[in-house]
């Protein structure tokens, strides 16, 4: 079991580990505490955007589902007439490393530009920048393209250099795990956060124990959805779950919680022989090698990215899209006209 694999599987409970953890914790709580007080003085700078911002983000470490709900929001955003950009940081590309920032390009290398943003990129709903510093991605993308009136920011709750009009913290039925931060628990920042954002939307499963149920914002249900499979290769060929039957199917999933993909294959009748990665894995062909025996391959649309240039022929990408109930869109053009409504451009 990897290093990463043994903190998840503690994080769930108070056990020995996290309590070993725990001064660690108590320091990075401290930390995290200082450093919000200081952009709410103005020690640090934040920077206002000429334009809403809305950061899509979570409290805890690990895929919630950040990414499809950012694109979910920008297409139904665009449906009611509005254009919006995405920023995000687009970890572990060299742009993100080097502090510099760019747009996105459909044909980029995802270790460039980050696996998420090439993902979101090649939906081609808006422009996609990325960026360590989120602020300066914003503002070159508003400079490239003046049309954007609203920011999407992917995964930037506690990036608090980029001001926001509104933040929505995506959470799934993990919950909170055993409710400590980091590294003792899953936590990165408090659950008192939670009362100070706009929006709690729950991909799956219910709020977990330990949510301050009196301190949540307004909710909203999430979940993915899709059973139609493209080919990684020639993407206008497309199948569906029932054409795996009777196959030898091998699953891979590089993902921030690798579990939900294998367990939307099940819930399809897929039955396949699962292999987890770390999230943002940088695959190679010896990874795709350990899989000769397979006569259909499946991942996910992120892994997917990074491994269309060494798959063979027989591989399957598995595209997920999202349902939110109530129209949180809706709400978040009445929240946005509220909160700006009268404000000067900065």
């Amino acid at each position: 079991m990897s290093l990463t694999d043994t903190l998840v599987s503690a994080w769930t409970r108070r056990g020995l580990l996290s309590w070993l953890l725990l001064p660690v914790s108590l320091l990075f709580r401290g930390i995290v505490a200082l450093r919000r007080v200081l952009y709410r003085l103005g020690v640090l700078e934040s920077v206002r955007l000429p334009r809403p911002v809305v950061v899509v983000g979570n409290l805890t470490v690990g895929g919630n589902g950040k990414t499809p709900l950012t694109l979910w929001l920008a297409q139904e955003l665009a449906k009611k007439g509005f254009k919006p950009g995405i920023v995000s940081r687009g970890h572990g590309g060299r742009v993100s490393r080097a502090g510099e920032v760019r747009e996105v390009r459909t044909d980029d290398d995802p270790a460039e530009v980050g696996d998420e943003p090439l993902l979101m990129a090649r939906r081609g709903l808006c422009p996609v920048w990325v960026g360590r510093d989120r602020a300066e991605a914003g503002r070159a993308l508003l400079a490239a393209h003046p049309e954007c009136d609203l920011i999407l920011c992917d995964d930037g709750l506690q990036h608090y250099r980029l001001a926001r009009d509104m933040e929505i913290v995506v959470m799934d039925g993990r919950g909170v795990g055993n409710g400590w931060l980091l590294p003792a628990g899953p936590l990165r920042e408090g659950l008192s956060r939670l009362a100070a954002t706009d929006a709690l939307v729950m991909n799956g499963g219910s709020v977990g124990a330990g949510l301050p149920a009196q301190a949540q914002p307004p909710r909203f249900d999430m979940r993915l959805v899709g059973s139609r499979f493209f080919s990684l290769v020639n993407p206008s060929v497309v199948c569906n779950a029932g054409d795996f039957a009777g196959m030898r199917v091998h699953a891979l999933a590089g993902i921030g919680h690798p579990q939900r993909f294998f367990d939307h294959l099940a819930e399809l009748g897929v039955k396949a022989v699962c292999h987890p990665f770390p999230d943002h894995h940088r695959y190679g062909a010896e990874d795709i090698n350990n899989f000769d025996d397979a006569e259909a391959l499946l991942m996910t649309e992120k892994d997917g990215v990074k491994c269309a240039g060494f798959c063979p022929a027989h591989t399957w990408v598995l595209r997920v899209d999202t349902e939110v109930v109530p129209d949180l869109a809706q709400w978040v053009v009445a929240k946005i006209m509220e909160k700006t409504h009268g404000r000067s451009p900065a």
